[in-house]
């Protein structure tokens, strides 16, 4: 695709952009999509099941303990439990962590493998076939948040919020609300690509500045913010589901919530904002300001560009009435968990969590469902019970790509649990990273690179997840760092190169907001304007996250740094 002469000109950097992104652009295209994926790696499963059972494969199962020391009393002697006559023991310490030393000790029958492509096993991929879609849990989880999500982006609710957000800014302050706006409209599934940017752009033209500064500052927001956020979402819903199910591998009590990494996502919501500001207001509009308003570059100020994007008087007092839902909503939901006896109230019976972490993705649900409806309700969208019937249908009919990725990532994942697989890859994999005695800040950012690199080829996060958390949580769990760490070094990864990846599916959607205002404008156009937010993203969010671990505070709740077995 043609760039403007002004791209050309500028020291040579947008054309090697150019090549660079041409190329992963080609090896991308030459990976099958990511449903096909999933099949091929189902059918090596089966081929690598059945070559280890022949070959006579066998693997010690390992488990962490905690190394203990008996506790003396003062003669120096070793001290008893004075009811029960027990020797009385203590973990030792890292003298440098301070945290329970642990070892790998053996666990039971060594584990052999079973062929997915006997008879046996060929009769039980046929006939769980169905059980393992139903059962992966993911699915529910997605489907489940997404119907009232649904409600309120089919009505415009999440729309109109985003334009008043955007409205009441001031002026020197446009950069970092719209990306602030950007991130924090993920929480409302893919709302920010289709809303932010045009309007972004209006409102910098409105300023007398380039549009294209206000498409990048709104896409990088967007896109290479995904993880970040002040909200828990379904995003944060699925990643721990997927997370939850590899632990068990290990540990097979061990539960992983939607809000574990809750307090990092949110600071770094923060950090991306200043990030993103610093990026835009001294890399990115400043080669935009030479370029000609026809190529992108500011145009007189007008206030017409931005009349359209504008609140009308139905949409806010559609936004005033979803408001007090909403207030009426999270009190009722802070009286079902505060007061003794309610519903929320309290500590699962099974499981040492609060009840209301177990019912997040529920919540998610009637949070975002109750001032859809009162906004559709004003604004008129909603005039029955069908039309709330309809705006279910139009959630679900987002989520089909999700539904048939599932039913393959199933088959996948169950294919590694019944050949025994997973546990051996894990098993195997563990020892060796014991053995090599890295220290955690390197493995942290080994995830987080690994991640990045193939969120280049394959744009969904579900995808990916679904394929590196059965190796990667159980191997880390053996050298002591917790799911919870392990999903959200992930989670980085998975966020930095969102803004440059042809694998994204909204990069086209972008790029045709930018022809809008530079008709010249190309791929290499886009990855100008992008490259710098991903790398200076990819280097401060890694760093924030290695900072974050040597300070040792917790990710969220439930959200611990460390993993130590039960002793």
């Amino acid at each position: 695709m043609p760039h403007s002469n002004e791209t050309a000109k500028s020291s040579g950097a947008p054309a090697r952009g150019l090549g660079f992104l041409n190329a992963v652009e080609w090896l991308g295209n030459k990976l099958p999509d990511p449903i096909f994926l999933f099949v091929f790696l189902a059918l090596l499963v089966m081929a690598i099941s059945h070559v280890g059972v022949l070959a006579g494969w066998r693997v010690q199962p390992l488990r962490p303990v905690v190394i203990t020391e008996a506790v003396l009393d003062a003669s120096g002697q070793p001290a008893t439990d004075a009811q029960t006559g027990s020797a009385l023991t203590r973990p030792v310490l890292d003298p440098k962590t301070g945290r329970p030393q642990t070892r790998l000790d053996p666990k039971g029958e060594p584990i052999t493998g079973r062929s997915l492509l006997s008879a046996d096993g060929i009769y039980w991929a046929l006939s769980s076939m169905v059980r393992n879609f139903m059962n992966f849990p993911p699915l529910g989880i997605v489907l489940t948040g997404m119907l009232g999500i649904g409600v309120a982006e089919k009505v415009g609710l999440f729309g109109a919020l985003i334009k008043w957000l955007a409205g009441i800014m001031p002026a020197r302050l446009l950069t970092p609300t719209v990306i602030f706006i950007g991130i924090m409209s993920n929480v409302a599934s893919d709302a920010g690509y289709i809303v932010l940017p045009p309007l972004a752009a209006a409102l910098y033209m409105a300023v007398g500045r380039s549009p294209l500064a206000g498409i990048a500052a709104a896409f990088a927001g967007i896109s290479g913010g995904f993880s970040a956020n002040l909200l828990i979402g379904t995003t944060d819903a699925l990643a721990a589901g997927l997370s939850a199910q590899a632990a068990q591998t290990i540990d097979p009590k061990y539960e992983v919530v939607a809000t574990c990494n809750w307090y990092f996502l949110a600071g770094s919501a923060v950090l991306l904002t200043f990030l993103g500001w610093f990026v835009s207001e001294r890399m990115v509009e400043p080669r935009l300001r030479f370029k000609k308003p026809e190529d992108g570059g500011p145009a007189a100020a007008s206030a017409a560009s931005a009349d359209s994007q504008r609140l009308t008087p139905q949409e806010r007092r559609g936004l005033r009435w979803a408001l007090i839902v909403e207030v009426l909503a999270l009190a009722a939901l802070a009286a079902v968990i505060l007061i003794p006896g309610a519903p929320l109230y309290g500590q699962d019976q099974e499981r040492p969590l609060p009840r209301w972490s177990q019912a997040i993705v529920p919540l998610i649900f009637l949070l975002s469902l109750a001032p859809g409806v009162a906004y559709g309700i004003v604004v008129g969208e909603i005039r029955s019970t069908t039309h709330v019937a309809k705006a279910f249908i139009h959630a679900m009919s987002t989520m089909a790509p999700i539904v048939a990725l599932a039913f393959f990532a199933a088959q996948f994942i169950e294919y590694l649990k019944y050949s025994r697989l997973d546990a051996m890859i894990a098993y195997t994999g563990g020892q060796a990273l014991v053995e090599l005695g890295l220290p955690p800040t390197l493995l942290l950012g080994g995830i987080v690179l690994l991640s990045l690199t193939i969120n280049l080829f394959i744009g969904s996060m579900s995808a990916k997840w679904s394929m590196l958390a059965p190796i990667l949580v159980p191997m880390l769990m053996m050298v002591g760092l917790s799911p919870e760490l392990t999903q959200v070094a992930y989670r980085v990864g998975d966020s930095v190169t969102n803004i440059i990846t042809p694998m994204n599916s909204y990069i086209i959607v972008i790029l045709a907001f930018v022809q809008r205002h530079a008709k010249s404008a190309g791929m290499g156009t886009l990855f100008a304007m992008m490259l710098p937010y991903s790398l200076v993203f990819m280097v401060v969010w890694t760093l924030f996250l290695m900072g974050w671990f040597a300070l040792g505070v917790p990710l969220g709740p439930q959200g611990p740094l460390h993993y130590v077995p039960v002793h």
